[in-house]
Parts: C-alpha cells; sequence; structure tokens
C-alpha cells in the first residue's frame, strides 16, 4: 500500500481529497502547514507528497527545497492557483515532479497520482541491458541508479523522479526528435495534446540545472514544431 502524505489548510478540501484517495487503497496522512509536513517526513516514510503552495507559515515550495536539499527524490505533486504560471514554473524550480492547478477534476489528481507513483517504481526497478544505467551529458554523469547528478569536479545534485524519467527517454533515443506527446505519454502516461506545456516547462529545467548557456542549448535542442533532440 503506498502511503502518501496530503497538505492541505483547506479542511473540507483536504477532508474530500483523502477521503477519496483512501478508497483508491492508499494510506493517507493529512496535515495542514508546512512545518507540519516538514516534521511528518522526519518521523515517516511516504511514497508521494501532495502539497499545496499556499500554506500558512512554510509555504509549499519552501518544504520542496528543503525535502530536495536535504536529497530526498520521492514525487512532490505541488497544488497551484488556476493560470498562475509563475506558480508553476517556481514549483518545478524548486523541485517539484507535477503541478495541478485549482480548481482541479478528482479524476485528474487521481490520475496524476497514480502516474507518479508508476514513474517512481519504474525508476526503481527499471534494468537490463535496453535501459542505460546512466548517462553523460555534458560536464554531467547521471545515475540512474542513485538518482544523482556528478560533475567533473565531483559536486553532485539530486534529481528528481519525473526529470530522471525525461532523461532516461533521451538516453534511449540520443539524436533523435522526440515529441512533446510522446514525453506525455511515457514520461506522465498521459494521452493528447493539451497539456505540452508541462514538457516545455520541464525541459527549460533541465536546461537550466546542465546546459552551460541554457539559452542556447547545446545538449536538448529544440525541433522546431517537432519536440526536442537530445545531443550527447
Amino acid at each position: 500500500m503506498s502511503r502518501l502524505l496530503l497538505v492541505e489548510d483547506d479542511e473540507h478540501l483536504a477532508e474530500g481529497l483523502a477521503f477519496n484517495l483512501v478508497n483508491q487503497g492508499y494510506e493517507v496522512e493529512t496535515v495542514g502547514t508546512g512545518e507540519d509536513a516538514l516534521l511528518a517526513t522526519e518521523r515517516s516514510s511516504f511514497d508521494l507528497i501532495l502539497l499545496d503552495i499556499m500554506l500558512p507559515g512554510i509555504d509549499g515550495l519552501e518544504v520542496v527545497r528543503r525535502l530536495r536539499r536535504e536529497g530526498r527524490s520521492l514525487p512532490v505533486l505541488v497544488v497551484t492557483a488556476k493560470d498562475r504560471a509563475d506558480d508553476v514554473i517556481a514549483g518545478l524550480d524548486a523541485g517539484a515532479d507535477d503541478y495541478i492547478t485549482k480548481p482541479f477534476d478528482l479524476d485528474e489528481v487521481l490520475a496524476r497520482v497514480r502516474g507518479a507513483l508508476r514513474r517512481r517504481a519504474w525508476s526503481r526497478s527499471a534494468t537490463g541491458d535496453a535501459e542505460p544505467s546512466r548517462l553523460q551529458y555534458g560536464r554531467w554523469t547521471i545515475d540512474f541508479a542513485t538518482f544523482a547528478a556528478t560533475d567533473a569536479e565531483g559536486h553532485e545534485q539530486r534529481v528528481t523522479v519525473t526529470e530522471l524519467a525525461m532523461l532516461r527517454l533521451f538516453a534511449r533515443r540520443p539524436g533523435e526528435v522526440i515529441s512533446r506527446e510522446t514525453f506525455l505519454r511515457e514520461v506522465w502516461g498521459r494521452t493528447g495534446t493539451l497539456e505540452t506545456r508541462t514538457v516545455d516547462n520541464f525541459v527549460r529545467k533541465l536546461r537550466q540545472a546542465f546546459e552551460p548557456q541554457p539559452a542556447q542549448p547545446r545538449h536538448i535542442v529544440s525541433a522546431r514544431g517537432a519536440g526536442y533532440r537530445f545531443v550527447p
């Protein structure tokens, strides 16, 4: 049974979400503040965190930042205000794996949770000759087993579950143009073309982390109108 931490200060919303998540077979702990969220992660282990950004005290973005600084790679889904693009980008930059906008559809939330847990399970279990164990990316080496990226000087930074899934896809298909729809299907488990901005936001984050000049990328190259191509 997967253990989820739900961080939401709206009691009615939290009760409704927790009820439906439990009905899906998850074990759910609910807290209402960022401080309590950090305390909960210290005393217990979770498979996923569903985290509202707007919280009293320590906000959701700072919760994600602290978790990532501590080297925790569990999936974090942030909940943002509708049409707040700056919240979305700030959440991804802080280390979130995905985002959900309010007001949201319950089925969409449940689908995002299932997808994030699948990515985590797949990242842990993907082995064999067909799956590369690491990726050389400019000055960086990404180890898919440890979720760590190390540069030529030995500096290390952590990679989130979603970032790792995108990099695995690039590693399997170097030089090929990979469409946004392919990323949505293989990384997020979604179909359709309505959420391709999700892919663009994560590509932006990968470029900022690993490209020498993010505005002039050498490794994750845009293919106009088609997607992205990885150049090792």
